[in-house]
């Protein structure tokens, strides 16, 4: 796929949702002459908003061509004084609309901040804030459009706020359908811009939130529009270097692909393994290996696309992962599935021939790969992987000479007594295989 493209357009954010309430919302009564006799609106105010109210639509156009910028600040200015839900809600939708297939008036309300430092943002920002679901997602759908437009100056402070208000409707245990899809909408809008991208990345709740619909198995166009994100994610090198190892997408992404019933599942994914390959290989290609990524593409490789795009990146993931694999040693293999986190019985793990040979090389380099063992041990849940991590510590005592001591010096020794009673009988019996070794004298040859 393409390099990323900034989208401004209201119409990429919506929901039948947010287009069934604007509808009805667009023939309210407001009661703008209360309004002016409360002193709430001017009478500039209210001799411009009778122009447009409840006017056709293409009179109301032909006003914003000569007094888009008038209009602008009277929108964001009534938002930022006027507190009313039903009223909020007009509001919203007369900005909507204002904004809807006219990209060129993005600037218009980016401009307000020139007049008053709050606008445009405080006043959408604080919708976002209220208890009317319209509100808050109408606002969401506002503010995208405005930092999504590369012609929107960013301040770390609205972005910051707006991505961290995405992120704790993503992670609601009482968020609605309808939340979600607006907020994945948003983050496919504004994830172009790469401001977006760092920010987005030092937050957990978006990452956490977006790889949870996606381990849901969610429908295919949700499932795009999710990796679609990530593929974003993935054009930022640092992102691509600890994507993987933070958050274990490649296994997941690789199962979602392999199920995938639709084209753009699989082309976006097959994208976003290009960008990890492309920018990161040395923390990729290894969990790609262990994934049995090669074979895979070797299929698709096989089959009839309608994209050229994604045929070019088939080949090079292909090649990419076949010299890769021709260039394993079996201790490789080893270090590879190690990195990857995913532990199985490969064939490297129960032979004796292995571990005599390749036993003390988890010494190299300060112990780096046996911490990784002890690591794997101290913070999976995977059953399997404790099981045949608590099998190669054992292997690695039993042909180490130092091996008791450096053990217990990592606190493994702890650990692995601690597996004896775990609810699980493959790792409590490969503990206790590893305990024996532990205190056994001497050490078995």
């Amino acid at each position: 796929m393409s390099t990323a493209k900034a989208f401004s357009s209201l119409a990429l954010v919506s929901t039948p949702f947010i287009d069934d309430v604007s509808a009805k919302t667009r023939s309210k009564a407001i009661p703008w002459e209360g309004y002016q006799r409360a002193n709430l609106i001017t009478a500039e105010e209210f001799a411009l908003l009778k122009r447009v109210d409840h006017q056709p639509r293409a009179r109301v156009e032909s006003i914003l061509v000569t007094d888009g910028q008038q209009y602008a600040l009277l929108y964001l200015n009534l938002l930022k004084k006027l507190a009313r839900v039903d009223t909020m809600q007009y509001i919203l939708v007369m900005i909507g609309d204002a904004l809807t297939d006219h990209e060129e008036r993005i600037p218009l309300f980016a401009r307000a901040g020139e007049s008053d430092p709050d606008l445009p943002f405080g006043p959408l920002l604080r919708a976002v804030d209220t208890q009317d679901e319209f509100v808050q997602l109408k606002a969401i759908q506002i503010l995208t459009v405005l930092l999504g437009a590369d012609s929107t100056p960013l301040q770390p402070q609205h972005l910051d706020k707006f991505l961290e208000r995405l992120g704790d409707f993503l992670r609601s245990q009482t968020a609605s359908q309808n939340s979600r899809d607006v907020v994945i909408q948003c983050l496919e809008a504004v994830l172009p811009r790469a401001e977006a991208r760092r920010v987005v990345w030092g937050m957990p709740s978006i990452m956490a939130g977006i790889l949870d619909i996606l381990e849901s198995r969610p429908s295919p166009q949700m499932t795009y529009q999710v990796c679609f994100c990530l593929w974003l994610l993935s054009f930022e090198v640092n992102i691509a270097q600890e994507i993987n190892r933070k958050y274990d997408i490649i296994p997941l992404l690789t199962d979602i692909a392999k199920e995938a019933v639709k084209e753009k599942v699989t082309r976006v994914i097959v994208a976003t393994f290009r960008n990890l390959v492309s920018k990161a290989p040395s923390a990729n290609l290894p969990a790609m290996l262990v994934a049995q990524l090669l074979p895979f593409v070797k299929n698709l490789a096989t089959r009839k696309w309608s994209d050229d795009e994604i045929v070019e990146d088939i080949a090079f993931l292909k090649d990419e992962l076949a010299k890769n694999f021709e260039s394993l040693t079996t201790y490789d293999e080893y270090t590879s599935e190690l990195s990857s986190g995913h532990l199985s019985w490969t064939p490297v793990h129960e032979s004796e021939m292995f571990w005599k040979e390749n036993a003390l090389r988890l010494n190299d380099r300060e112990f780096e790969q046996l911490k990784i063992l002890v690591e794997l041990l101290n913070d999976s849940t995977d059953p399997l992987v404790l099981a045949v991590a608590a099998h190669d510590l054992g292997q690695y005592v039993k042909y180490c000479d130092r091996g008791k001591q450096v053990v217990t010096d990592l606190g493994a020794k702890a650990r692995v007594m601690e597996l004896m009673t775990h609810d699980n009988p493959d790792v409590r019996y490969h503990a206790l295989i590893s305990v024996q070794r532990l205190i056994s004298q001497p050490w078995v040859r």
